[in-house]
């Protein structure tokens, strides 16, 4: 499920980067190019679309997005390096004490 949303996020964002190339900035910007296109339903109408369409895909990733939160599954908190068994013997003993220092004569 998680790759599913993810990949729609994906394809979701690739048309919003695409409308947003497409939309008639301050300068002109790429819609200058199009302009042949905005002559069948007229400009004003082709402008309504493409916000309509950026602000509904701008909506639609941030819904997969929190969708796909969901469809995570919780990490396991495990760890790949194997502990050491516990240990069943007695631990070392301590170090003997020094022998006395022979006695002068």
């Amino acid at each position: 499920m998680y790759i599913f949303l993810s990949i729609l996020i994906v394809v979701a964002s690739l048309l919003l980067v695409g409308a947003v190339l497409i939309q008639k900035s301050k300068g002109g910007g790429l819609a200058s190019n199009y302009s042949s296109g905005n002559q069948i339903m007229g400009y004003r109408k082709t402008t309504d679309f493409i916000e309509k369409a950026t602000w509904s895909l701008a909506i639609f990733i941030c819904v997969l997005s929190i969708l796909a939160s969901f469809a995570v599954k919780t990490p396991v908190n495990s760890s790949s390096i194997k502990q050491a068994p516990a240990q069943t013997t007695a631990p070392a003993p301590a170090p003997a004490a020094p022998a006395p220092a022979p006695a002068a004569k």
